[in-house]
């Protein structure tokens, strides 16, 4: 029986796809901004199910922010900072717990700073690092009056990145 040249072509698509000689997929680094709330848990699972058919990591990113620091006294400033060095403990603890046993690379990152600006930091590193791979960030959306009035981190991102930013509902 004759092989058609559709099924030919499709096997050799498929040798090719086998094949040492094919072309690497590149890596998807998924900057997640992260603070344990509801939104963010969200993102960490739809990080997840996003890497379950591509290679890549997950970089969980806890930003730090104080409006007001340059009034604090010194004293001050320490007590929050070991204030923060908790929260950073506590937040990586609950992605920890989200991530260990999906089998998706991942680490955990804190920033100081405003969290859009943080954020970008982050991805903009990681695509200097590895500008042949695809970078992105996810964030959580909220509906929280203050955002509505404020401007949310989504908000900000998705006029200010130069990464592609997923929002996760």
């Amino acid at each position: 029986m004759e092989e058609s040249q559709g099924s030919r072509a499709a096997r050799q698509a498929i040798l090719a796809i086998m094949s040492h000689d094919a072309p690497a997929v590149p890596e998807a680094h998924l900057v997640v901004g992260f603070d344990g709330s509801p939104p963010a848990l969200r993102t960490l699972d739809a990080a997840v199910r996003l890497l379950t058919v591509r290679p890549g990591r997950i970089v969980v990113v806890w930003v730090a922010h104080l409006t007001t620091m340059e009034e604090l006294s010194a004293d001050a400033v320490a007590v929050v900072e070991s204030d923060f060095d908790e929260v950073a403990r506590d937040l990586r603890a609950s992605a920890a717990e989200r991530l260990d046993g999906s089998g998706v690379p991942w680490e955990f990152r804190r920033r100081q700073g405003p969290v859009p600006h943080e954020l970008i930091a982050v991805a903009e590193s990681i695509q200097a690092e590895r500008p042949d791979d695809i970078v992105t960030i996810g964030v959580g959306s909220s509906t929280s009056a203050m955002h509505r009035v404020v401007g949310s981190v989504a908000v900000n991102l998705a006029r200010h990145s130069p990464v592609p930013v997923i929002i996760v509902p």
